[in-house]
């Protein structure tokens, strides 16, 4: 396989699309997946952007590995302005789409514009065609693929599809491929929903995975595999997945119980995910992953997917919810509907807790009973939030916008940061995973920082490494900016490769890119050191930097919520946590007021990154004209971001075939 496919970009507006050569200036940059998505908002998407009109871009971006023959290569990295959050909107997803996109030789995809009607976009090789999607508008995320599937006489044909979540907008409103792949943070469905795009379909292409693979290289791989077969944990999680976890993190006194109110629960051993294990009837796996941790179950006659970690505990735990089959259905749902699980299991756990404390009553809910555990009650609550009817629509635009129009003094229980709920670990008692919190460019998550150094490293290592054992102290603040810049960048570089972190991090845990420089060199042939690596994810959280301060020029809210460094439940010592916030800025080589160095950009990726796109209407929106390959364009010279909304210019494209809902597809 080329090691880098194209970049296709659609203009939903008009039906034009055009597909060029992945620039050899970003290419030489390693600006790949997520890398390439920040640099791409960095120079499309000006301050005042409304992240739900057509303005808005929606990047579909595969690693430089994802689709190829190295191990754990599935990811996708979906980015765009984020609804939920004003500010950067990145998710990462698995499954087998990212790799059948570049199996139609595509690197990037770049949607902008609105659809005047609900549409999908199926790439089949090297060919577009926008079809009507008005009869699957209203379904979940399951019915959808399979009645698209149909539709198109491709039952193995893979797709990115919202449910109805994302049709009404949602603020954290995800993205589903398969039955249990999600890009769930930052309300990426949302973002599709409003470009009236109900999938993106991708036909098997020409390219394989094995395509141009060297005997070094198919060596280099067998050697990562083998490392994530002889890790300790590798049988636990191939045979519990993520969920097997739930039990340790309790052991940790790290779950954010009923609304972070405890960092343990009581009935931990009731939602064990090990206990899953006798419903499982079949396992599965991500494009070329030794680990295949996902599974079918079968409970009570019905055939549900086995929650993740953060689903577990998001919705159990967080909730203060006891039942296993409760939980396991929950999840399901929301993937269904096409909901983030974190954020919805939050803003559920944010209700609960106001309606125990009498903020909220039986009024404000509509007569829902949202006692804690309460698991018709979360369920009738996740129905109203995906279709924003009623207490659900309050709920439905995040915790942080919730607490504003709740009032009532709600915000001093809003687990946010950045406009984005917190994920599963209590900060309270991990001083690392506080200031990723605190840090993280996408809001409050952990996957997006992955702390887990500071809970798996040997204290010989962290003094070696970082000059002090304090640094895998949990409690402890010394070297936590550092600790944090290290797992940020590393986590930042997975993400650009396109490979999966929970084998690479959860597993091998190294954090140092030995392996992955290895992978890479392999790979493309030339030989790339870690440090290069590194170098490109510095520059990458840079842009994302540079992207959030643009949107939001005061100050960035590096900083968690009041409930948990003030008052008499305090948690975190909010002095500490500025300090190690300065620590962090100074380990990433940023001011004080963390801000990057400027950086100027080389003029050939400049140049393409200021190109300006045809958003003009056709003179006949149903004429019908054929998949041939586009034209290709000049590169203009570099236009800075304005205040102003972008204001598109003429170039030569193709425009993409739309297809009515009874016609035939190629």
């Amino acid at each position: 396989m080329t090691l880098l496919g194209d970049i296709v970009e659609v203009d939903l507006s008009t039906g034009k699309w055009q597909r060029q050569p992945y620039p050899e200036a970003l290419a030489e940059r390693m600006l790949w997946g997520r890398g390439f998505n920040a640099e791409y908002l960095c120079r499309h998407i000006p301050p005042g952007t409304d992240p739900c009109g057509p303005e808005n871009v929606l990047l579909f971006s595969c690693g430089l590995l994802t689709g190829t023959a190295a191990p754990t290569s599935a990811r996708l990295h979906v980015s765009a302005l984020s609804p939920l959050t004003g500010l950067l909107g990145s998710s990462n997803v698995g499954g087998g789409f990212g790799a059948r996109l570049r199996s139609c030789g595509i690197q990037t995809l770049v949607l902008r514009g609105r659809s005047p009607h609900p549409v999908y976009l199926h790439i089949h090789g090297r060919g577009l065609v926008l079809a009507d999607a008005e009869a699957f508008w209203g379904l979940d995320t399951w019915n959808t693929q399979e009645r698209i599937r149909s539709r198109i006489g491709d039952p193995r044909a893979r797709m990115m599809a919202i449910g109805p979540a994302g049709e009404k907008g949602v603020r954290f409103a995800c993205i589903v491929t398969d039955a249990d792949h999600a890009a769930g943070r930052t309300g990426m469905g949302a973002v599709m929903g409003a470009k009236r795009l109900k999938a993106v379909v991708v036909s098997r292409g020409a390219m394989r995975a094995s395509d141009g693979m060297s005997a070094s290289a198919a060596s280099a791989f067998r050697r990562y595999v083998r490392r994530i077969q002889q890790s300790k944990e590798y049988p636990k999680l191939a045979t519990h997945g993520g969920a097997g976890y739930v039990k340790w993190a309790d052991e940790m006194g790290i779950v954010a119980t009923r609304n972070f109110r405890q960092h343990r629960f009581e009935s931990i051993d009731r939602i064990d995910g090990r206990k899953l294990s006798r419903h499982v009837t079949r396992t599965s796996g991500c494009f070329r992953c030794p680990v295949r941790c996902k599974a079918e179950l079968r409970m009570h006659g019905r055939t549900l997917q086995r929650p993740e970690f953060e689903s577990m505990l998001n919705l159990g735990a967080k909730c203060g919810l006891a039942d296993l089959e409760s939980l396991v259905f929950l999840d399901n749902l929301c993937t269904r509907l096409g909901l983030d699980s974190i954020s919805t299991g939050s803003v559920i756990a944010f209700a609960m807790d106001l309606y125990e404390r009498g903020i909220l009553t039986v009024a404000d809910t509509e007569g829902l009973d949202l006692t804690w555990g309460n698991a018709p009650a979360m369920k009738a609550l996740v129905l109203r939030i995906a279709a924003r009817r009623g207490f659900g629509r309050v709920l439905s635009d995040g915790i942080q916008a919730a607490a504003e129009r709740i009032g009532r003094s709600a915000d001093a229980f809003a687990p946010h940061v950045k406009g984005l709920e917190l994920a599963a670990y209590h900060p309270g008692r991990m001083a690392g995973t506080a200031l990723g919190y605190a840090v993280s460019s996408r809001g409050g998550d952990f996957n997006s920082v992955y702390a887990s150094l500071e809970y798996t490293w040997s204290r010989e290592k962290a003094r070696r490494v970082f000059g002090t054992e304090a640094a895998v102290e949990p409690s402890a603040t010394e070297a936590k900016g550092a600790m944090i810049g290290r797992a940020v960048v590393v986590n930042t570089v997975l993400d650009c490769l396109g490979l999966c972190k929970i084998p690479v991090l959860s597993l091998l845990g190294a954090f140092d890119l030995k392996n992955e420089s290895e992978l890479v060199s392999a790979a493309t042939g030339r030989s790339v050191r870690p440090a290069q690596l590194s170098a490109m994810g510095e520059r990458v959280v840079a842009t994302e930097r540079v992207f959030n301060l643009r949107m939001r020029p005061q100050a960035p809210e590096d900083r968690l919520p009041a409930m948990f460094t003030d008052g008499a439940g305090t948690y975190v010592d909010r002095a500490k946590l500025s300090s190690m916030v300065q620590d962090y800025y100074r380990a990433m080589g940023w001011d004080e007021e963390g801000v990057p160095p400027e950086t100027a950009p080389a003029a050939a990726d400049a140049a393409f990154f200021s190109t300006d796109h045809d958003s003009s209407a056709p003179e006949d929106p149903a004429a019908q004209e054929t998949d041939a390959e586009p034209k290709t364009r000049a590169r203009p010279s570099l236009q800075a971001p304005s205040s102003r909304k972008h204001t598109p210019g003429k170039r030569p494209s193709a425009r993409v075939r739309r297809k009515g809902a009874s016609e035939p597809l190629p």
